[in-house]
């Protein structure tokens, strides 16, 4: 039995109670935000781990962590999109294309002896047109309805109709779309030996290596707080609304 009973959890509901978890689980390669509904002990078993080391670990990451950790799960659910309006929709707008232009001047240096730069830029191009795509159906479909929920249940009254009928459907196309990001880092980060500087880089390669990580990391933020937190309680909201209404 692991420590503070995670064999009842899953990977992502982990990480909802305790952001900090995030960094153990990215340590190990161990999937939160994609996978979240993975159960723990399935999750370290996948990467030959032992639940009980894992635990360990969690357990003092919960005691180590500062006061700067944001404890999502106890924010409101307008508030959680504010946020990832604000931070996540902005960040990969204003980095993405800083990260392709350093992409195409590393390839350009040293695609000759590392091969894998062009298809690392072919992917992270990709990357950067289907994440615009992704965003404007958040800004324009599903933000805007789960704001109107929020709205409803405040004042007591029945939300306005929506195009879709429920958001059920739309969260099933952003959780899909997710997966798929997700997956695409995975062949960066192995491409990349887990953005990890060749012994002849320079210093714009090895920057490149960790703009990459950091941008990785924020989009796990991102679709950690949508798939564990934001979606799951939209859609309790909902049902709520519609049971008052």
């Amino acid at each position: 039995m692991t420590n503070n009973n995670y064999d009842n959890q899953t990977t992502g509901g982990i990480v909802a109670a305790n952001f900090a978890a995030a960094s153990v689980f990215q340590r190990h390669g161990i999937d939160f935000c994609c996978h979240g509904s993975t159960p723990f002990t399935e999750a370290c078993r996948a990467r030959g781990l032992d639940p009980e080391a894992v635990a360990h670990e969690l357990d003092n990451a919960a005691d180590d962590a500062p006061a700067a950790v944001k404890d999502f799960a106890s924010w409101p659910l307008d508030l959680l999109v504010d946020y990832v309006l604000k931070i996540h929709h902005r960040n990969i707008r204003t980095v993405g294309p800083q990260i392709e232009k350093l992409l195409d001047k590393v390839t350009s240096v040293h695609g000759v002896h590392h091969p894998e730069l062009a298809e690392i830029r072919h992917l992270f191009r990709q990357s950067l047109a289907d994440l615009e795509n992704h965003l404007g159906k958040e800004e324009q479909v599903l933000f805007p309805y789960i704001y109107e929920l929020c709205q409803a249940e405040a004042e007591h009254r029945e939300a306005e109709s929506f195009h879709c009928g429920t958001i059920l459907y739309p969260i099933g196309v952003m959780e899909s779309e997710h997966s798929a990001e997700g997956e695409r880092f995975v062949t960066i980060a192995g491409l990349t030996s887990d953005f990890t500087a060749p012994d002849d880089a320079c210093d714009s390669y090895r920057l490149l290596m960790s703009r990459l990580r950091a941008f990785r990391d924020a989009l796990h933020e991102h679709i950690h707080i949508e798939n564990n937190i934001i979606f799951p309680r939209a859609l309790e909201t909902e049902r709520r609304v519609a049971a008052n209404g």
